[in-house]
């Protein structure tokens, strides 16, 4: 397993196969877990969601941005999302990484970009979280974070639980609203834990963290039902109320789970990404649970030739990875 993580991983970090996907559509089972290429029709599907008593948080995908002008593009591609969640008067607010807008080019472009997002999310009366990526850009992240809440009450961060100094986190940011997850990077073992019962324990822990401490929301981004299970107990036994924290899940994953726990009462909110840019996002899907392969042989049994080729080119790069380990 360890192995196809890696994999998977790299694949996602492969520039040409990811330019070449964007003019394929959603292809190889990605159209599960992804909601549209479109703003359209990612309010559509949003609707959707809503109608089954969920709320959303929207992630325009977008990777490998080297070029302020590229940064600007998805800068407004978000707003225009923003916009036209406000118009259909959608129960969604925003995901978004820095990177997308300019973190990786310059740090004062990319916080004037999310500056310029906050203030059309603060008219729409919309949460705007800030996701975390790997760990190099985590300071500057939390450094912008810091910034942004001097002048709004309406952002705030992803919390990961395999990361060393993320108890001192959640207690700084104990009034913010986070979304608290296990982590999807692979993070070397001075920073992070490497072992899934260490990440296990440290996730339930910063849940109860944020939960007894402060005012701020959690959202508990998890699959894993013993977690759920674990986090029912605990509210139940410290009298905490539902109207605190929300369950998270990724849209396409465990469909039938995310409906049980709104008919339990519980509050719930489907990650949506969408856009044409899906490619990395997918990979890195696959390397959290290989097992999510089955979405592309599914995909490809019914597909055209030009399919095959696509996931032919992806096992030889597999193969020459794995070769490379040797």
């Amino acid at each position: 397993m360890p192995v196809l993580r890696d994999l998977f991983i790299k694949l996602s970090e492969i520039k040409p196969i990811n330019d070449a996907s964007k003019q394929m559509g959603l292809r190889f089972g990605a159209q599960k877990v992804v909601g549209g290429i479109t703003t359209e029709d990612a309010v559509k599907k949003i609707q959707e969601l809503n109608n089954k008593g969920m709320s959303v948080t929207f992630d325009n995908l977008g990777e490998f941005i080297t070029e302020r002008s590229e940064a600007n593009i998805e800068k407004d591609k978000i707003i225009e999302m923003i916009k036209a969640s406000n118009q259909a008067k959608i129960n969604a607010h925003l995901s978004v990484k820095l990177t997308q807008i300019g973190l990786n080019i310059d740090y004062d472009f990319a916080l004037e970009n999310i500056r310029e997002i906050m203030k059309a999310a603060k008219e729409a009366n919309m949460f705007v979280n800030l996701d975390m990526e790997s760990y190099p850009k985590k300071v500057e992240t939390m450094k912008i974070l810091d910034e942004l809440l001097k002048e709004y009450d309406n952002v705030g961060t992803v919390i990961q639980a395999y990361l060393f100094d993320s108890p001192q986190d959640v207690l700084k940011y104990k009034d913010v609203r986070l979304r608290i997850v296990k982590g999807a990077y692979k993070e070397p073992g001075n920073i992070a834990y490497q072992d899934k019962t260490d990440i296990d324990k440290s996730f339930f822990e910063l849940i109860k963290a944020h939960l007894t401490n402060g005012t701020g929301f959690t959202s508990i981004a998890t699959h894993d039902h013993n977690i759920i299970n674990k986090v029912k107990a605990f509210v139940k036994e410290n009298n905490i109320s539902n109207d605190k924290f929300e369950f998270q899940m990724l849209y396409g994953f465990r469909t039938e789970y995310q409906h049980e726990l709104v008919k339990e009462g519980y509050n719930f909110c489907v990650y949506l990404p969408y856009g044409p840019d899906w490619y990395a996002y997918f990979m890195r899907r696959i390397a959290e649970r290989p097992q999510n392969i089955n979405l592309v042989v599914k995909s490809v049994t019914t597909s055209k030739r030009f399919q095959y080729g696509a996931v032919a080119a992806l096992s030889l790069l597999g193969a020459l990875f794995l070769r490379k380990r040797k």
